[in-house]
C-alpha cells in the first residue's frame, strides 16, 4: 500500500524531544522525510543529526559568519523553516519561549504543528489559537497528558464535564518542608519516571509543570480552568482522564515513554506497530494510587492556576519568572524553595493586561525576566 511521505522540520532537535523525535522516524523511514532541523549551541550532535537525515533546512545558534563547512543545507529561521510550504509538519521541540514565533509561523501557513514546548501556547495561547482557526492549522500535543486527552476525546461528540490531569508527583512528593529547603540540583534532576531536558525536570519537581500543562489544556480543548483537575498518580501509567456528564470516565495508559505520544502525533490518525516501543508488564504491576496534590509544600502548582485564572500577561510573567528562577537554582543561587517564592513575588508586582497583542506579551516577558533577576540579586 502507498504511503504519502511527510515531510517534517524538527526544532530543537538536539534536545530530549528532538532527539526522541528522530528515534520514531528512524523507526518509520518510509514514513517521513526530515526537510529540516534546528538546535541551539549544540552544534556537534546537530552535525551527527544534518549527516544523518540530510535536512534541506538547517538552523542553530551561532552567527552565520561562524558557520561550520560541516553543517551543509540552506541556514535560515526557525520561522522560516516553519513557514516553508516543502515542510508538511513542524515538531515545535525547543525550550522556553524560543518556539513561540516559529509556532506562529507553523499555524499562520496551515501546517501541523506538533508541539512538545509549553511556553508558546502558555503566554499566547489565544494568539495561537486564533491563528490556527482562521489558517484551517491542526497543533498536535506532544506531551503525554496533552496527547492522553486528545485520545480520550476522540470519538466523542460532546464536551467533557472535566479534564483529570496526571502528575507523577516528582521526587519529592512525600518531603517535608525542611527536606524541600535542601534540595540540591542533582537531586531535583533525578525524575522517578521521565527522561527529560533539565528546564522540565526541575518543573516537574516544584509541580510548576503540571501548572502549565493546566493553562495549554485550556487552550487546546476550550475547558474552563475551573473544569481542569490536577491528581497525584506516583506510578504515570495513566497519562490522563476525561470525565463526561453521564459519569463515565476515559483513561488512556501506556509505559512512561515519550517517544508513544510523539509518534502517535506525528501518525495520527493511523497507530503503526514499532517494535522500538516499550509496552506495560502487567505482570509488575500492583497497585494504581491517585491523591490530590499538597498546595502548600508545592505551591508552584497553585501559582499557575491562579496566572490561568487571571488571564492575559499574568501567565507570561509566570513563564518568564519562573525561567529565571530555575536557572538560578540550577546555579545553586537560590534554593529549590525559593523558586515558588520569585515567581510569587514577580505576579504580585504586575498590573496584568487583558486580552494582550504580541508585542505587549513580549514586553511583559522582558520585564518579568528583568525584575525576577533584580528581586532574585537583591536577596543576596
Amino acid at each position: 500500500m502507498y504511503h504519502a511521505v511527510n515531510r517534517i522540520a524538527v526544532l530543537g532537535s538536539t534536545g530530549s524531544i528532538g532527539r526522541q523525535t528522530l528515534q520514531v522516524v528512524r523507526s518509520l523511514r518510509d514514513r517521513f522525510q526530515v526537510v529540516g532541523l534546528a538546535a541551539g549551541r549544540n552544534v556537534r550532535l546537530l552535525a551527527e543529526q544534518v549527516a544523518e537525515f540530510q535536512p534541506e533546512y538547517v538552523y542553530y545558534q551561532r552567527p552565520r559568519a561562524k558557520m561550520s563547512p560541516d553543517i551543509p543545507g540552506q541556514f535560515v529561521s526557525m520561522e522560516e523553516m516553519a513557514s516553508f510550504l516543502t515542510v508538511d509538519m513542524v515538531v515545535i521541540a525547543t525550550s522556553g519561549k524560543a518556539g513561540l514565533f516559529a509556532t506562529l509561523a507553523g499555524v499562520k501557513t496551515g501546517k501541523n504543528v506538533a508541539i512538545a514546548n509549553k511556553e508558546p501556547l502558555v503566554m499566547a495561547g489565544e494568539i495561537i489559537t486564533c491563528e490556527a482557526e482562521m489558517s484551517d492549522a491542526s497543533i498536535l500535543a506532544i506531551d503525554s497528558e496533552h496527547s492522553a486527552i486528545w485520545q480520550c476525546l476522540s470519538g466523542e461528540s460532546q464536551p467533557p464535564r472535566q479534564i483529570i490531569l496526571t502528575a507523577s508527583g516528582g521526587p519529592f512528593r512525600n518531603f517535608t518542608q525542611r527536606q524541600l529547603k535542601q534540595v540540591t540540583p542533582a537531586q531535583a534532576l533525578r525524575h522517578p519516571s521521565w527522561r527529560m531536558g533539565k528546564k522540565v525536570t526541575i518543573d516537574s519537581a516544584t509541580l510548576m509543570n503540571k501548572g502549565l500543562e493546566v493553562i495549554e489544556a485550556h487552550w487546546l480543548f476550550g475547558m474552563p480552568v475551573e473544569s481542569i483537575r490536577v491528581i497525584i498518580h506516583p506510578q504515570s501509567i495513566i497519562h490522563s482522564m476525561v470525565e463526561f456528564y453521564d459519569g463515565s470516565v476515559k483513561a488512556q495508559m501506556a509505559y512512561p515513554d515519550m517517544r508513544l505520544p510523539i509518534q502517535y502525533a506525528l501518525t495520527y490518525p493511523e497507530r503503526l506497530p514499532n517494535p522500538e516501543l516499550p509496552r506495560i508488564d502487567w505482570d509488575k504491576i500492583k497497585e494504581f494510587t491517585f491523591g490530590p496534590p499538597d498546595y502548600k509544600a508545592f505551591p508552584c502548582l497553585k501559582l499557575a492556576i491562579d496566572a490561568a485564572k487571571t488571564g492575559g500577561t499574568a501567565p507570561t510573567v509566570l513563564c518568564a519568572a519562573d525561567d529565571v528562577a530555575v536557572d538560578l537554582f540550577l546555579k545553586e543561587k537560590i534554593r529549590f524553595t525559593d523558586i515558588p517564592r520569585l515567581v510569587a513575588e514577580t505576579l504580585e508586582a504586575h498590573v496584568p493586561l487583558s486580552q494582550p497583542a504580541l508585542e505587549d506579551i513580549l514586553g511583559t516577558d522582558e520585564w518579568a525576566r528583568d525584575f525576577a533577576a533584580n528581586r532574585a540579586r537583591n536577596w543576596r
